[in-house]
């Protein structure tokens, strides 16, 4: 199976004025294209700057970050927002959905984004919603969902533009344990459906424990890689 990323001494610091903080301490890591991996950790641990540095929404201070044997950050930042807009799929804890517009359009707009007609982004957008259990939500805006459907709408726009990689920073941290649980599903039949690479920060040991293998940061660095069994 070959290597999606693989994260090479990477460090991460802060400089506040004479104070710097380091988050993340000469890390590295391999991970495999289609599988799943869940990122533990300590609040304060490092766990969503190591996310975001992967994403390629932030520069790391030291170290490289190679996706499919190429340093993403080797590139101008013209060309990161580019290639992270369609190689990278984005879910957060809170889904930044923008409340003037409906699911449907939510869905659509990183399609319109990257340039493509509004038939074929609402075509795509339209089956998403479909794949994720809201086709009778297709015109409501988020005000009028659930906080699980705003969730779901927010997974379908992560996936509009067909990425390599999904990226989920607790995903279900502001969820009920039912509605939790509707979503991790969603994620794992979506990963496999679509030969996704997951991976997802959690505090939920249900979530970790199913995913195949579970990276664990103590204070900015790796203390555990563990493999997991997944039952089928």
């Amino acid at each position: 199976m070959s290597s999606i990323l693989k994260v090479q001494d990477l460090s991460k610091t802060y400089v506040n004025g004479p104070n710097r903080v380091e988050v993340l301490k000469n890390l590295s890591l391999d991970i495999k294209a289609g599988t799943t991996t869940a990122l533990v950790g300590a609040s304060g641990a490092g766990k969503s700057t190591l996310l975001q540095l992967l994403g390629a929404l932030d520069r790391p201070t030291a170290g490289t970050v190679l996706f499919e044997e190429e340093n993403i950050f080797a590139k101008s930042d013209r060309e990161l927002a580019f290639f992270r807009n369609k190689r990278i799929g984005f879910v957060f804890q809170f889904h930044h959905l923008l409340p003037e517009f409906t699911a449907l359009e939510n869905v659509m707009m990183p399609a319109l984004i990257a340039k493509k007609t509004r038939s074929e982004a609402s075509a795509t957008a339209e089956a998403l919603l479909r794949d994720v259990g809201l086709a009778h939500r297709l015109n409501h805006r988020p005000g009028e969902l659930s906080g699980g459907e705003q969730q779901r709408v927010a997974i379908a726009r992560a996936l509009v533009l067909s990425p390599q990689l999904l990226l989920a920073d607790e995903p279900t941290g502001n969820l009920d344990m039912k509605t939790s649980d509707e979503v991790h599903g969603l994620l794992s039949s979506l990963q496999d459906s679509r030969n996704l690479t997951l991976i997802v920060v959690t505090h939920n040991e249900r979530l970790a424990a199913a995913m195949e293998k579970t990276i664990r940061l103590v204070d900015g660095r790796l203390e555990q890689l563990q493999q997991t069994t997944v039952s089928q």
